[in-house]
């Protein structure tokens, strides 16, 4: 018996590969670029490792399709509603990568806190011939007022982490947790009020028509001269103009981003400029245990969806 057809939209590392390879055919994603190829009618199944946008033309031209299967928690790039009425299941991989992504919040917290990046660099160049206790000076992270936007299970391992660092931690929710306000000593904020007090404030939301621009002029020019803004959520949470110019004007210190909006950002865009600014590529999941995860989730999924039967994790609109 044939095996189903998927299609996928970036080539996968074979040991992700490997956990395919038994239940499915991968066929390549080129195919869409055929305006009337036959194959699309065979096609099963999608796995979108690289997250490619996935609406409502493109499913029209799978008339097959069971399932989409998401290589990562956030389905920003899925239109959900255009699957559901269409009968297609859709997966994500939630839990998977919490732990991974709060140890990179806390990273990016601390390399910007400290000078990291920027001493590096320093510490390799020729300027460095002796040591001067008055070059750059950083920021303190312990004992230091932690604001997390997003109370959710990535914004619950953020301020486990925090504890470790004697930090006061206020969060922002739509909902308060009371919950957390008991076992991890976090104080619910209105949001205005977390912005203005905060020394660090981390982005732990989902990108949702609310959370898009939620960090604008506005916002930043709340936010203390001395606060950092920590970005491991989605980059359109953020505007990145109203950054740029936060961080040149001085109305905050400095921001760390593992995401930004666009992705990547063009090479010669503004931001890449600043020394007060640490990016990472979005590598805030990345760690070989939790990508195999992940794999092995969405592989879960997309099985499961193939078989017609309910999909462990399951993304309904």
């Amino acid at each position: 018996m044939s095996l189903p057809k998927i299609l996928l939209d970036i080539p996968l590392p074979d040991f992700l590969l490997e956990t395919l390879e038994p239940h499915c055919e991968v066929l390549s994603w080129s195919l869409l670029d055929e305006p009337e190829s036959a194959a699309l009618a065979s096609v099963r199944g999608i796995y979108t490792y690289g997250h490619d946008e996935i609406g409502g033309e493109l499913l029209d031209r799978l008339p097959n399709l069971l399932v989409v299967s998401n290589f990562g928690v956030g389905v920003d790039h899925i239109d959900v509603e255009a699957c559901a009425s269409r009968g297609i299941a859709v997966g994500n991989t939630p839990g998977a990568v919490d732990g991974v992504t709060a140890d990179m919040t806390m990273a990016l917290l601390l390399a910007a806190a400290r000078n990291v990046v920027t001493g590096d660099r320093f510490a390799r160049s020729p300027g460095f011939t002796r040591y001067d206790p008055s070059e750059l000076p950083g920021l303190e992270v312990h004992g230091s007022t932690l604001g997390i936007i997003g109370m959710g299970r990535i914004g619950k391992e953020v301020a486990r982490r925090a504890r470790g660092f004697d930090m006061r931690i206020l969060y922002h929710n739509r909902n308060r947790d009371l919950e957390s306000e008991e076992t991890l000593a976090v104080e619910y904020s209105e949001f205005e009020s977390l912005l203005r007090e905060a020394h660090f404030v981390s982005l732990n939301v989902p990108l949702t028509e609310e959370t898009e621009g939620l960090i604008a002029e506005p916002e930043l020019r709340m936010m203390r001269e001395d606060s950092v803004l920590i970005n491991a959520a989605r980059g359109p949470v953020v505007d990145s103009a109203a950054l740029h110019t936060a961080l040149t004007e001085g109305w905050i210190a400095g921001a760390a981003l593992d995401v930004t909006e666009p992705e990547p950002l063009p090479r010669d865009h503004p931001l890449l400029e600043l020394t007060n600014l640490v990016l990472t590529p979005h590598t805030g999941s990345a760690t070989l245990r939790s990508r195999l995860r992940m794999g092995e989730m969405a592989r879960d999924n997309l099985v499961a969806g193939l078989e017609e039967r309910p999909l462990p994790n399951q993304v309904h609109k």
